[in-house]
């Protein structure tokens, strides 16, 4: 029997730490003097980067860069999380609730 636990989705939620979200700017995206899309911070050490569908992609490039496998996004009323081991999205976890 298969069960649907968020810890059967994903095998990391362990690693979530408690990081404020009150940063409105991609740190490394102001340093190139460039634009992003949408935030997104690391669920493991508090990183900031933009999103995929930014130019530079720097919350990505931080997970290749530091085997992180956790972000939320920091867009107003987003409440989910991605695993990049896990390939899942998890909607609705308290750690994903954008905090100030």
């Amino acid at each position: 029997m298969m069960t649907n636990s968020l810890e059967s989705q994903c095998s990391h939620l362990d690693q979530i730490g408690d990081f404020p979200s009150g940063q409105t700017v991609c740190p490394q995206c102001v340093e190139m003097g460039d634009r992003w899309v949408h935030l997104r911070q690391c669920l493991v050490c508090g990183h900031v980067g933009c999103c995929d569908n930014s130019k530079n992609t720097h919350a990505t490039k931080h997970f290749h860069a530091s085997d992180h496998p956790l972000l939320r996004s920091l867009e107003p009323g987003d409440s989910w999380i991605w695993c990049y081991e896990d390939e899942v999205i998890i909607d609705g976890h308290p750690a994903g609730k954008n905090q100030k």
